[in-house]
């Protein structure tokens, strides 16, 4: 466990290093190289993974675990589309907290067992919750490298290169993930409802709360934006504050439980 921790941070430091040296060159980073770092990383980070949360008495959803698998989801998604992307400035930000993911598995290692082979569809509630909240905070990633754009524009700091896209595009991307993201939110909360006998029971309805808080500010921000147009800093509020709402109402109580009053 531990060489394939201390190898998958070693992995990630690479595309990280490769990544920040050369991102604000004209020809950007070294693609390849950054991608041949990051898929070793991240097939080591998913190995990880399957060793720390399926275990012999059960699957072990630890708050650790939990936070690896979503910078694992994150950072898959960043490293398959890395030849498509066309800004990379959050790209080092997203492996430097891959790094500390697998730092805090193997540092921090809770045990939250928990039996979801008996209850299959919680399972599946689970899983969309987290690719949903994953997809929403690389939503939020493309609002904030596209703020960081604008101003650098404005103040005449960034560098003109052919591999810079119009701001445009890149904001129809964060829209398009940001429609992608309340779908799958939408079907995680419509499934919390179904699957759970009383949602708002059982210390998780502040869960069920936030995530339909989250959800109506990400339906204001497409009714904006198809109405009457949200600038840029509109979008990086609206994003933010929607991944802030789901952040807490997934890991807040367990953060206070696990690595608090533990």
């Amino acid at each position: 466990m531990v060489i394939f921790c201390s190898s998958a941070i070693f992995f990630y430091g690479l595309a990280l290093m490769l990544v920040s040296s050369r991102l604000l060159h004209p020809d950007g980073p070294n693609r390849l190289a950054v991608t041949i770092s990051a898929a070793i990383a991240v097939v080591l980070h998913a190995g990880i993974l399957g060793h720390s949360i399926f275990m012999v008495d059960g699957q072990n959803f630890s708050l650790t675990n939990v936070i690896s698998l979503v910078m694992w989801i994150i950072t898959f998604t960043f490293t398959v589309l890395m030849f498509r992307l066309r800004l990379m400035i959050v790209v080092p930000i997203v492996y430097a907290c891959s790094v500390m993911s697998v730092a805090l598995l193997w540092l921090v290692p809770p045990v939250y067992i928990t039996h979801f082979d008996l209850h299959p569809k919680i399972f599946a509630h689970v899983i969309m919750s987290l690719i949903s909240y994953s997809t929403l905070l690389i939503a939020a990633l493309y609002a904030i490298q596209l703020s960081a754009i604008q101003n650098k524009l404005k103040n005449k700091e960034f560098i003109r290169s052919p591999i810079t896209p119009p701001l445009l595009t890149v904001e129809k991307q964060l829209f398009h993930l940001v429609m992608i993201g309340i779908v799958l939110l939408s079907i995680s909360i419509a499934t919390g409802f179904i699957f759970f006998e009383n949602t708002f029971a059982d210390g998780i309805g502040h869960k069920a709360v936030l995530s339909i808080l989250a959800w109506l500010v990400y339906a204001a921000m497409l009714l904006q934006h198809y109405t009457i147009g949200c600038k840029i800093r509109t979008e990086l509020i609206y994003t933010l504050t929607g991944a802030v709402l789901l952040t807490v109402a997934y890991f807040g109580a367990r953060t206070v439980k696990e690595l608090i009053l533990s």
